[in-house]
């Protein structure tokens, strides 16, 4: 009888690092979907008269719309759409954050999945219907848009990202040995 061989175990996808950074990842986001939303219930309820406030003259003001469509009201025939693109962008971000390894790449992530998971959570639960909600916009800049906690979370992670991706800082830590060493003439002698 022989005895069962001895296969190796595969390589994990999750380094040690990596489930320790993820944890705070997550806290982030969390941080951001109750800051989102507790800054919607205020909106709602402080401007839901048609009342406007300046913050910085005409510059910053609070001013409530109910936005169907994606940036600049664009698509807003198409709410359920960007309910699917949201709730495909939590679950890759999700997978993103469970092998992050750099404390920069960890933030910058904890900003966009909580960024991603309260405008999905505003498409699928609000007003007008499931997975035909309308986002709750209070944050006017001038009169380029109105946007929220959440789209403000989602273009601070991606100016991180674009930074760390200049910076050359690697969302995972490459592995010792994986670099391939040029490949020498089969002619030339060494």
């Amino acid at each position: 009888m022989t005895s069962a061989s001895q296969t190796p175990l595969p390589a994990t996808t999750r380094s040690p690092r990596a489930s320790r950074l993820a944890w705070p990842a997550f806290a982030i986001a969390l941080v951001v979907i109750l800051l989102d939303q507790a800054s919607k219930w205020w909106a709602e309820a402080a401007l839901g008269d048609g009342q406007v406030i300046p913050v910085i003259g005409d510059v910053i003001r609070f001013v409530l719309v109910y936005n169907p469509g994606a940036a600049f009201s664009i698509g807003s025939d198409f709410t359920w759409v960007f309910a699917v693109l949201a709730a495909a962008a939590v679950v890759w971000i999700t997978m993103l954050t469970l092998r992050v390894e750099s404390r920069g790449w960890m933030i910058a992530l904890g900003l966009l999945l909580g960024g991603a998971v309260t405008h999905l959570g505003d498409r699928l639960f609000r007003e007008p219907g499931f997975a035909r909600g309308h986002v709750v916009d209070f944050i006017g800049y001038g009169n380029l848009f109105i946007g929220n906690v959440a789209d403000i979370a989602i273009f601070a992670g991606a100016v991180m990202l674009a930074i760390l991706t200049v910076m050359g800082v690697h969302m995972r830590t490459p592995e010792a040995g994986t670099a391939s060493p040029a490949p020498q003439d089969p002619g030339s002698t060494a």
